[in-house]
């Protein structure tokens, strides 16, 4: 039997790639608690669509920041670290081991080599940026930006909407760019801790296999129906870039057949796990690297957590 002396596990892997599956085994394993490191997880009412684990896996180890924020807030990468530290007490609180497993690459950073500390923005400042915005355009509100904080606008296509009232914001409440504030990166909120790191990436074939496959079934279970209640979402709110909802919602207002969008959402969900593995290759080059969720499921079940850091 492998042994696993870590502090914490993580476990990245781009959707569909079976890393909650390999997460609750070696949980049960090794007596963890998991913490969701998934951009799109942390949001409550798409559960369907978002892929979030069934109420079965949570009743066997304790899952924690899934489905605990409203898709009408704007949740952001700060947020998150704040959420996983009073995780992690929990976690030790518990006595158990705590198991990160996602695909955002943005909320690992925020684990292993911190981000920036920005000064929170107040609401009144958050409001009037997004008043301006909806008031003259997202064109001509990026070429707003481009003359307060010219290196995040040349950065930003004006349509990453959500990105760019960042830092129209962050420059409102601060006066200083965006890019400022990054350059000065915070503690990472693992530090000093062991960690064993895996990534999770089967072939191409098998994960786009996995992908249609899930999709399918997302169908089956009712995920159109639970996007019924989200057709007034605001595009620029990050709730907005749930894999599949956009195609949906296509399909509830008769814009597309439930066919065409099945083939669309498949499509974008290949396309975004393409941009996962990109990340990963660029940013995880040195962690353990597992190539099915078959061989993740079984080195899991057989460690009591290699790969350390």
């Amino acid at each position: 039997m492998r042994r696993i002396s870590a502090d914490a596990v993580l476990i990245a892997g781009p959707t569909a790639s079976g890393k909650s599956a390999a997460a609750l085994a070696l949980a049960e394993r090794i007596g963890g608690a998991i913490i969701n490191a998934d951009s799109m997880q942390v949001y409550a009412e798409p559960r369907i669509l978002t892929a979030r684990p069934p109420d079965g896996d949570i009743r066997r180890v304790p899952h924690l920041l899934y489905g605990h924020v409203s898709v009408r807030e704007s949740y952001s990468a700060g947020r998150y670290q704040s959420d996983a530290a009073r995780a992690l007490e929990k976690v030790g609180a518990m006595g158990r081991v705590p198991i990160f497993a996602g695909g955002t690459g943005m909320y690992f950073g925020v684990l292993t080599e911190g981000i920036a500390d920005i000064p929170a923005v107040p609401a009144n400042v958050r409001a009037h940026a997004e008043a301006r915005r909806k008031d003259i355009g997202v064109d001509a509100f990026h070429a707003e930006l481009a003359l307060r904080d010219p290196e995040s606008a040349a950065r930003l296509r004006a349509s990453d909407t959500q990105r760019v009232l960042r830092a129209y914001e962050v420059f409102d409440a601060t006066g200083r760019p965006l890019a400022h504030w990054q350059k000065e990166m915070g503690r990472p909120l693992l530090a000093g801790l062991r960690l064993a790191r895996f990534v999770i990436a089967p072939p191409r074939e098998e994960l786009y296999a996995r992908i249609d496959a899930r999709f399918d079934c997302m169908i089956d279970n009712g995920a159109l129906d639970e996007v019924s209640s989200l057709t007034d979402l605001d595009p620029a709110l990050p709730a907005a870039k749930i894999l599949g909802l956009r195609e949906l919602l296509a399909v509830s207002s008769g814009a597309l057949s439930l066919g065409e969008a099945k083939v669309a959402a498949k499509q974008a969900t290949r396309n975004y796990a393409k941009r996962q593995l990109t990340w990963f290759r660029n940013r995880m080059a040195d962690w353990c690297w597992i190539d099915s969720a078959e061989s993740a499921a079984a080195f899991f079940a057989e460690s009591r957590v290699s790969c350390i850091e």
